[in-house]
């Protein structure tokens, strides 16, 4: 799982992935690159410019109607606060550009620089005087700075939250209307304003919150899809496991986003925080059904919704990537971390970390898991079935009174040899490719389930009855008992050889199955076959495990009836298939 990007903390997590039947994920950085760039500067007379260039660096420009428009005196009032309402930093050194801070902020200093904007003169010539820092609570950020012996308030944030505190005017356009046109867009839209603060702020007073501020105008950025991820959230839909986009950004902005990612399609699948404010456990475990998007969410909603997805019956997997996200992480069936973005509070509360921050990975690391679930069911599958039929084996001959089939050493060679390198090599399975093409399963379901005891005692039996069979007619054929054993031995063998084959899957006929799809397991069939072909020919061998070379057509004999166990359950498999077939037809 390491070698997909998941790193595991907590093993038990390996197993509930498959069972995982909703994935609740962060949209920015984990289904998005976390890669922010300005493409559309809109001013709040409605006049739009577009912006060039790509990622963090300040290469393009900035252009109206098609024309650079770099210098356009209207564009620097939004300019200015992009740099002075910033936490972030972009420079130039050794001919190359370097940033540190929130995406967000760094977009907004690259699109500054393409104006004409430089940080370090900007700041130098605007001292910061006090600020308020960003919270998702909030949804703004405001930094006071002393421009021309005034104190003035520089403002960003979510659009709504940002023009609760301008004055405005009856306007045409309205700026509400702006911002939406550009979130339906799929822009991540954030607004900026600036206004007079109290004259007499200081560094050691708490600001008041901005109010009767300017709208200066709304910055829309794009933050592409990662690659991958589009097909990585059909593939969850296939294995039946629902998908959430829970994130700050707006509501339009979002189902624009889930649309290009075959998440959502309709505003109806699409809610707000707002909206999910004072609604009951109960009534959230409805509104949960049909909604697929959730928008402006914060920190303690996004518990909320991972308490009612529990509560309706969903084994929840969370990811999050802040300190605000640890009681979400702690409370979901799986929390995932973010290994590069995530703080180190997230990851101590989660289960799992992504290396690359990929949702992909999450849905490479649900696959692993079903594998590693499968292989372990498939091991246990095989060492419970030899053994009971063993147990079968040595029962009927204690009861009809006939020697000991096998001897003690013999045992031992056949549990810890021959069976000991097959259950490790079946350990290693890689899987058939249908790790996401099957539903998940129940957390309550034992491993140990119907099927799996259908198919040992089926199995015990078969390699059990004919073993016993086998041996008790060499007897009576006048075999002496040493022949007899060194016979059984042999055929317990190549029930197992045979058997491994029945292991490979539950309902795939081996046939299907290509013996060469998993190298490991046929390197370590044919080392354990080899070995007891050389202990049945080297001497020494011979004397340890009381056995000897076999004559040709007592190895035909052998062969045959070791296959009795493929065709007994190769015939189980098709007759559940049938059956499930049949069941399928009368419900459609």
């Amino acid at each position: 799982m390491a070698k997909r990007g998941v790193i595991v903390r907590r093993l038990p997590a390996v197993e509930g992935l498959g069972s995982c039947t909703l994935i609740a994920s962060d949209k920015t950085g984990t289904l998005t690159c976390n890669e922010l760039t300005v493409r559309e500067i809109c001013l709040p007379n409605g006049e739009t410019f577009e912006v060039t260039g790509e990622g963090f660096t300040p290469t393009g420009e900035v252009c109206f109607q098609g024309q650079a428009a770099a210098k356009a005196a209207s564009l620097d009032p939004i300019a200015r606060a992009s740099v002075l309402c910033n936490e972030g930093e972009l420079r130039h050194r050794d001919q190359q550009w370097i940033w540190r801070g929130d995406p967000t902020d760094i977009a907004l200093l690259a699109v500054a620089h393409k104006l004409g904007w430089h940080q370090a003169t900007t700041l130098n010539s605007h001292p910061q005087i006090n600020d308020i820092p960003f919270e998702p609570e909030h949804q703004f950020a405001a930094t006071y700075h002393l421009v021309d012996e005034q104190v003035r308030v520089f403002v960003k944030g979510a659009p709504e939250r940002v023009l609760q505190m301008c004055d405005r005017p009856s306007e045409d356009p309205s700026p509400w209307d702006l911002a939406q046109q550009m979130a339906e867009q799929g822009y991540r839209v954030l607004a900026l304003a600036e206004g007079v603060a109290p004259a007499n702020l200081t560094a050691a007073m708490v600001p008041p919150e901005p109010d009767d501020l300017t709208l200066l105008g709304f910055m829309g950025m794009i933050d592409p899809l990662r690659p991958g991820v589009k097909s990585a959230i059909a593939a969850c839909h296939t294995a039946g496991i629902a998908v959430w986009m829970v994130t700050g950004d707006h509501p339009a902005t979002a189902l624009a986003i889930a649309r290009d990612l075959g998440l959502a399609h309709t505003p109806k699948q699409v809610l707000t925080g707002q909206a999910l404010e004072g609604q009951s456990s109960q009534a959230i475990q409805q509104i949960i059904q049909t909604t697929r998007v959730f928008a402006r969410i914060a920190p303690h909603q996004k518990l909320q919704l991972v308490n009612a997805a529990r509560a309706a019956g969903h084994f929840v997997a969370v990811t999050g990537d802040g300190v605000n996200d640890a009681p979400a992480l702690k409370a979901a069936n799986i929390g995932i971390a973010m290994g590069k973005t995530g703080t180190d509070v997230a990851r101590e509360a989660a289960e799992l970390v992504l290396s690359d921050d990929n949702f992909a990975s999450i849905v490479a690391g649900i696959e692993e898991g079903r594998i590693a679930y499968a292989n372990i069911r498939k091991v246990i599958y095989l060492l419970v079935s030899t053994g009971a039929a063993e147990i079968i084996l040595l029962g009927l001959a204690i009861l009809t009174g006939l020697p000991l089939p096998l001897l003690p050493v013999q045992l031992l060679w056949l549990n810890l040899v021959t069976n000991g390198i097959q259950d490790v090599a079946l350990a290693f399975e890689p899987g058939q490719g249908d790790g996401l093409r099957r539903r998940p399963r129940s957390p309550r379901e034992p491993i140990f389930n119907r099927l799996m005891i259908e198919r040992t005692l089926l199995g015990a039996m078969v390699m059990g009855g004919v073993g016993f069979s086998t041996f008790a007619g060499l007897l009576n054929n006048g075999q002496d008992l040493a022949t007899a054993r060194n016979a059984l031995l042999l055929l317990m063998v190549l029930f197992e050889n045979v058997h491994i084959g029945n292991c490979r899957s539950e309902t795939r006929s081996v046939f299907q199955i290509s013996p060469f799809s998993s190298p490991i397991l046929l390197a370590g069939t044919l080392t354990a076959f080899l070995i007891h072909m050389a202990m049945m020919y080297w001497p020494m061998g011979n004397v340890l495990l009381s056995i000897q070379p076999v004559p040709l057509p007592t190895w035909g004999l052998l062969i045959a009836l070791s296959l009795t166990v493929l065709i007994t359950l190769e015939i189980h498999k098709l007759s559940r298939a049938l059956i499930f077939k049949r069941r399928k037809q009368q419900r459609g």
